[in-house]
């Protein structure tokens, strides 16, 4: 995931858009916040109104508490410098994240962000949430897996296909109105899934995001997404981002 993928990317740094089968929604800004460049977000999570936010990298994965307004870090735990950082869920009093090719995913304790335990990944750890029974990961690929919260086993699987086909590379999750969102990596698109089937239910471009007129590095693609639940806002951002943006969902583009 650190890489590069040969011809996904256009010299801008993001994957030519591709053509949509299910329809294309537009967002609307509502506040851009301060964002830490230097955080290469694999995860957000907003939970009883504080925000989580999952780094990558090896010898800088961490976990941390920051303040929304400020994007300043309040407290952060590091990961072993062996390990990449992936992607966060809140779950009950823990925060859940995932590595990426270490085989292992972490419990904190949500109040302190003290580890309580280790489990085992299958595969590589990319994107996770959870739909209040089972937690939901994702691995890169198109597929999504259903894992018991208990112990981290798979129970089942789902393949991601926007008509006849494939979405690839989902990477940070978000579970909202029972569907999973998802950012795809290297594009400026978020895609909406059933969970029950994998089926693409629709997309919002979030293209617009990044000025036109401010240089854009090859690894700064977007990820990160955490809902309000109590306004239905999102919030998100992208590796190395220097912002965070509140962002409104709004009509659709294409039927």
């Amino acid at each position: 995931m650190i890489g590069l993928l040969t011809g996904l990317v256009t010299g801008a740094g993001v994957e030519a858009a591709p053509a949509f089968a299910a329809p294309v929604a537009s967002a609307r800004v509502i506040a851009r916040y301060p964002h830490n460049p230097d955080a290469f977000t694999q995860g957000l999570v907003l939970a009883d109104g504080v925000l989580y936010e999952s780094t990558g990298g090896y010898g800088d994965s961490s976990l941390r508490r920051v303040d929304l307004e400020t994007g300043r870090v309040l407290e952060r735990v590091d990961l072993p410098a062996r390990w990449f950082g992936e992607g966060i869920t809140e779950w009950r009093d823990e925060l859940i994240q995932l590595t990426w090719r270490a085989g292992v995913g972490v419990r904190y304790a949500r109040a302190t962000l003290e580890p309580r335990a280790r489990f085992a990944i299958q595969g590589e750890g990319w994107g996770l949430t959870h739909d209040g029974r089972q937690w939901i990961m994702s691995d890169g690929s198109a597929e999504l897996r259903f894992l018991d919260p208990v112990d981290g086993r798979e129970q089942r699987r789902v393949r991601v296909m926007d008509g006849d086909q494939p979405v690839r590379h989902l990477n940070e999750l978000e579970f909202i109105d029972g569907e999973v969102w998802a950012n795809v990596w290297y594009r400026d698109h978020l895609v909406r899934i059933d969970p029950a089937d994998g089926r693409v239910l629709g997309y919002v471009d979030l293209s617009h995001l990044w000025p036109d007129d401010r240089q854009r590095r090859h690894e700064q693609v977007l990820n990160g997404i955490a809902v309000e639940r109590e306004t239905g806002h999102l919030l998100v951002t992208g590796k190395r981002w220097p912002w965070l943006f509140r962002i409104e969902v709004t009509e659709a583009l294409a039927d």
